[in-house]
């Protein structure tokens, strides 16, 4: 494994401090060892900028057709306790099989790369400070961390072989992050409406999935 201590300099930091998101995501690609690299080097990498910025980092993978055996549960998994780190008001702590698992650079850089594209369409339609009322603590931010966890958990689905399944909740997920980093209750409104069109879509494919199964037993029935 990369030892991770030398991934980015103090100076680097101050540097991704001051970037844009799209800027500090461009940056972190480009900080990923050549070979493999793991979750505890990403984390290495962005260092505690923001739990939400990982997020970001997590979820743009699933915006593009890129098969990487293991990302969906690992991704998923770290987005997950992100989401309960943030409920309980903790510091995030990831089990270790979780963050020593090895993954492609090559391949997650390329798909990353390739999501930028989307993330930064995204991106322009953020505005901080905006519908501030969603942005509160108390209750607001209870549904809003609550609402983050859902996204996690229907990232996690798995119906990872079906067009959209993946794409759906990392968008909502992705929105709920860039909303609660910028304070813009406009980008979490739409991860809330993110979730919910997600839950239609997978309704629908249990419905449909189940209305198949039905016909095929009543055909081998006779």
């Amino acid at each position: 494994m990369t030892n991770t201590s030398n991934l980015i300099t103090t100076e680097e930091k101050t540097h991704l401090s001051a970037e844009s998101l799209g800027e500090k995501i461009e940056h972190i690609i480009e900080k990923m060892p050549p070979n493999e690299v793991t979750l505890s080097q990403i984390l290495e990498i962005i260092g505690s900028d923001s739990l939400m910025l990982l997020t970001i980092f997590l979820s743009l993978i699933f915006l593009v057709p890129v098969s990487i055996p293991g990302v969906s549960t690992v991704f998923g998994s770290a987005i997950l306790l992100i989401g309960l780190t943030r409920l309980i008001n903790r510091e995030l702590w990831l089990p270790k099989r979780i963050t020593s698992r090895n993954l492609s650079s090559e391949k997650l850089a390329d798909g990353l790369k390739r999501a930028l594209v989307w993330f930064r369409r995204l991106e322009k339609i953020s505005r901080p400070h905006r519908v501030a009322w969603l942005t509160a603590d108390g209750t607001v931010g209870l549904v809003n961390n609550l609402s983050f966890i859902l996204g996690a958990l229907l990232l996690m689905v798995p119906f990872g072989f079906v067009p959209f399944s993946n794409t759906l909740p990392a968008i909502a997920l992705i929105l709920l992050a860039i909303g609660l980093m910028q304070k813009d209750g406009g980008c979490i409104a739409l991860g809330h409406f993110s979730n919910i069109v997600t839950i239609i879509y997978f309704a629908f494919l249990i419905a449909g999935g189940g209305y198949t199964i039905t016909e095929l037993l009543r055909l081998m029935a006779g």
